[in-house]
């Protein structure tokens, strides 16, 4: 069984919007933001649609995931990506939606 790592990422109370929103400012961040908002499962670091180097994905994933839009998880050598809707509806209502439904 392999051994699974859990990423360090803010706890719900400590999101701050200022952080969400440069998060999300970015084109590739918010395209990124928008394929797990359309996955019905977490996405692996390799699984995203976006021509970026790998390094600079790995910059993105963990900008995201500071911010508190993602939580992601290390299971073997494949890491995962969920989006934390709930935590982001929760702290500020209509937020992720209007930024989803934006023009692209």
């Amino acid at each position: 069984m392999a051994a699974t790592q859990q990423y360090v990422y803010p706890d719900q109370d400590e999101i701050r919007i200022e952080a969400v929103l440069a998060a999300l400012a970015d084109p590739v961040r918010l395209d990124m933001v928008r394929q797990l908002a359309e996955s019905e499962t977490e996405i692996s670091c390799s699984g995203f649609d976006v021509a970026v180097t790998k390094s600079t994905l790995t910059h993105h994933l963990r900008t995201l995931r500071e911010a508190g839009v993602i939580m992601g998880r290390q299971q073997g050598t494949a890491r995962y990506n969920s989006l934390r809707r709930k935590d982001l509806d929760e702290l500020f209502p209509g937020l992720l939606q209007g930024v989803l439904a934006a023009r692209r």
